[in-house]
């Protein structure tokens, strides 16, 4: 189980989650932020700090935001456009720092609110 960053942060990436997270698993991507699933140790401690209301816990996620969780795995299981293999698991996110893609379902969005 894990931690889904959804679509109220694309194009808004606030980054207190990130400051929050104790294990450094919210990867930045080009609009938008994901949550590695095999690094995410559940805390919980990026949900109530998010200003946009974007983050849930995989079980809650309500229906529209399901595709989200999909999506996640795939920013670290595939190679995106720009990247010739997949991301995996770096082990850190501020050690590789931003990726500058997105998954196809982040990039294919139309501008969402003020980046």
């Amino acid at each position: 189980m894990t931690y889904v960053i959804g679509l109220p942060c694309v194009d808004v990436m606030d980054r207190a989650c990130v400051e929050e997270c104790p294990v450094d698993c919210i990867y930045e991507g080009a609009r938008t932020l994901y949550i590695h699933p095999d690094e995410c140790v559940d805390c919980g401690a990026c949900e109530p700090v998010c200003p946009v209301d974007a983050i849930y816990y995989e079980d809650d996620l309500p229906e529209p935001l399901r595709p989200y969780l999909a999506d996640n795995d795939r920013f670290f299981a595939e190679p995106l456009p720009g990247r010739d293999a997949a991301l995996g698991s770096p082990g850190g996110a501020a050690r590789l720092g931003p990726t500058g893609v997105d998954t196809e379902l982040v990039a294919g969005l139309p501008p969402q609110g003020q980046g």
